[in-house]
């Protein structure tokens, strides 16, 4: 999710969720190394206080707004919809007690149970009602309306063809919401655990304006956790929700988020058991894997430079499929990353969902696009350069803060000006905030960016590169893409659409080298024996601390 969006690799190994990462199936929680069990009573005695580094500040409590992965994975903890992801990343119900659904599978009626707001105010159908429609309204359009197609005139008010009184949804009464789909849509309940799906109470969103969710009294909460206290580049605080629904199955009473950018910094921080769990870049990797305290697992989220075609060189593609082969992925997995990373020529990450034919989605072309050598890369240039009367040309790598980030970013840039005559990079490292809006308006050259699955499907990944996709950031323009993408949105059989997102990713990356994939993730990380059941999850919220407590720390 951005992800939606998704997608930072400092972040990812830096700030104890994974962000724009999940890994290819079950959900990792500390049970692989220390096997759940039950919370006893010793461990409700304990104090029930986790310490965490968040690599950077939280963007905003909006759900509705361009939020990145680590927002989302807080959110997932101070907010809850209809259903959330469980300990086994399943759908599992929240503010819905219950639901039934039509023959057909388009019909959804949910039952919503007693629950309230921190301030009080009941829960109820209308909030829901509203903020759908608001996140699809052409006033507050959400980066994430494209998840709403797929309900009945869903796609038509995104396109503003139809107004949002049209859309799909009715709240019957206070405790019953019914949704109308266009279509069958089988990871519906695994698509509505999204933060874009989350309520929002009309009375008190309305009543804050502008300053909706962008302090830690600017918002109300229903999920397990509320936020305390949030002081800006500094720092943040979650405590138990006692208005919460299920507050009896939550252990934790405080986690503190301290904001650490530095590496070495955030593994001192754990030394001294200031933290509890952190990520570990790959300077620290060798020197901690033989420690109970590690851990590592493959993930799903997926490394990738955007081109922005705003720039004239950019738009040729031969320049494109230079810079796209002109480099060596698997020393940058192997010496930079040195977490499990693997280099990557794809987009849809390998073993992340299987087709109807049974087989993962990657079979069909199992090693990607655009695979040959630095030889090659050197031909496609002198081709580029030929066409744009040229011998040389600058371009500027947009690129996250934080030391790994910094890393990849001169490796990048040695690499292309070592390999491809005549290139010059510069680097330009911004912070998350800053780094969104230039890429939302294209104004970069290239951009270190990402993605990390919101829901089991290919087309968590693909639909992001369609003309009118806010998440495309690019300027990359193509009817042949949109057009196959519209076919996987209206196909009726499995086969058909399999087969049509197999297309569509190869006409991206070896028609068009619209992108220039690097590497699909893994985590690694450091966690204490006494943290229990931290819940990761392989798309969309990232974590859950609903279930993670304290045990044995004092021992």
């Amino acid at each position: 999710m951005k992800i939606k969006k998704s997608l930072l690799l400092a972040l990812c190994l830096a700030v104890l969720m994974t962000t724009a990462c999940t890994y290819k199936s079950a959900p990792t929680t500390e049970s692989k190394t220390n096997p759940p069990v039950k919370a006893t009573e010793d461990a409700q005695k304990e104090g029930q206080i986790l310490n965490l580094a968040a690599g950077q500040e939280i963007t905003t409590l909006n759900s509705l707004g361009l939020i990145d992965n680590p927002t989302i994975a807080i959110q997932n903890n101070l907010f809850e919809g209809l259903y959330r992801l469980d300990k086994t990343s399943k759908p599992t119900p929240g503010m819905a007690e219950s639901y039934e659904v039509s023959e057909d599978g388009k019909v959804y009626t949910f039952h919503l149970r007693d629950a309230k707001w921190s301030n009080g105010t009941p829960v109820t159908a209308k909030d829901f009602d509203y903020a759908w429609r608001k996140a699809l309204d052409p006033a507050n359009l959400s980066p994430y309306a494209s998840f709403f197609d797929d309900i009945v005139n869903g796609l038509d008010i995104h396109n503003k063809k139809k107004g949002i009184e049209e859309l799909g949804v009715k709240a019957i009464d206070d405790h019953t919401f019914q949704v109308t789909l266009s279509k069958n849509v089988p990871y519906f309940l695994d698509l509505i655990t999204a933060p874009v799906f989350l309520p929002q109470n009309k009375a008190y969103v309305e009543g804050q304006g502008k300053n909706y969710g962008q302090e830690a009294n600017k918002a109300i909460y229903n999920g397990p956790f509320v936020l305390d206290s949030w002081k800006h580049e500094e720092g943040y605080v979650l405590k138990k929700n006692p208005d919460y629904w299920d507050a009896q199955t939550v252990k934790l009473e405080t986690i503190n988020f301290k904001i650490v950018k530095d590496n070495s910094t955030r593994m001192n921080l754990y030394e001294a058991g200031q933290l509890d769990m952190t990520g570990l870049t790959s300077e620290y990797t060798e020197q901690y894997k033989g420690s109970p305290e590690y851990v590592a697992y493959p993930d799903p989220g997926m490394r990738f430079l955007r081109m922005s075609q705003k720039n004239k060189y950019l738009k040729n593609i031969n320049i494109r499929k230079a810079l796209t082969m002109g480099w060596n992925r698997q020393d940058m997995t192997d010496v930079i990353l040195n977490n499990g990373s693997t280099p990557a020529n794809y987009l849809v990450p390998k073993s992340f969902v299987m087709g109807p034919d049974g087989k993962d989605f990657r079979a069909k072309h199992e090693e990607g696009f655009n695979t040959g050598g630095i030889d090659e890369a050197k031909k496609y240039w002198e081709q580029g350069l030929k066409e744009l009367g040229e011998t040389s040309i600058k371009l500027e790598l947009l690129n996250y803060e934080g030391d790994v980030s910094k890393t990849i970013g001169q490796y990048l840039k040695n690499q292309w000006e070592k390999n491809l005559p005549g290139l010059t990079v510069t680097i330009n490292q911004q912070p998350q905030k800053q780094k969104l809006a230039l890429e939302k308006k294209a104004d970069y050259d290239v951009s270190s960016s990402g993605w990390g699955p919101d829901y089991p499907d290919p087309m968590t990944f693909l639909e992001n590169f369609t003309s009118n996709s806010p998440y495309n950031e690019s300027e990359y323009k193509s009817t042949k893409y949109d057009q196959l993408i519209d076919e996987v949105r209206n196909a009726t059989d499995p086969a058909v659409r399999w087969t049509t997102l197999q297309e569509a990713e190869r006409v991206l990356l070896e028609e068009d080298a619209a992108i220039i994939p690097m590497y699909q993730e893994a985590i690694a990380r450091l966690s204490k024996p006494y943290v229990k059941d931290y819940v990761t999850h392989p798309f969309g919220v990232y974590s859950s601390y609903k279930w993670t407590y304290i045990e044995g720390k004092n021992k």
